[in-house]
């Protein structure tokens, strides 16, 4: 007896081979689904992982806040610097007590 007789016939969904995929940057490629057409977002030919480059979408500003803020600290750290003090640096740890 074989694996697709002990399928039941009416609790699976329709397979489709040839199920047509379509990014949003345009292009289109076919996957075994059970869906006939998918659109999606990003793909490999468009995802910064697979073409190397890196897009940042920043949609509230929150990159060029962090950048603001990190050129601000390197400002205030030169500062601290020229001025001659001391920068913060490892503590000297004190030995422990001996228990008696």
């Amino acid at each position: 007896m074989g694996w697709h007789k002990l399928m039941k016939e009416s609790i699976h969904p329709k397979y489709y081979p040839n199920a047509k995929v379509t990014c949003a940057c345009g292009e289109t490629f076919t996957v075994g689904a059970t869906v006939p057409e998918i659109r999606v977002e990003i793909c490999s030919k468009c995802h910064p992982f697979y073409t190397g480059k890196q897009s940042l979408i920043d949609t509230t500003g929150r990159v060029e806040r962090f950048r603001a803020r990190s050129r601000a600290a390197e400002a205030r750290s030169g500062e601290v610097k020229a001025r001659g003090a001391k920068t913060t640096g490892a503590v000297k740890k004190s030995k422990p007590k001996k228990r008696t």
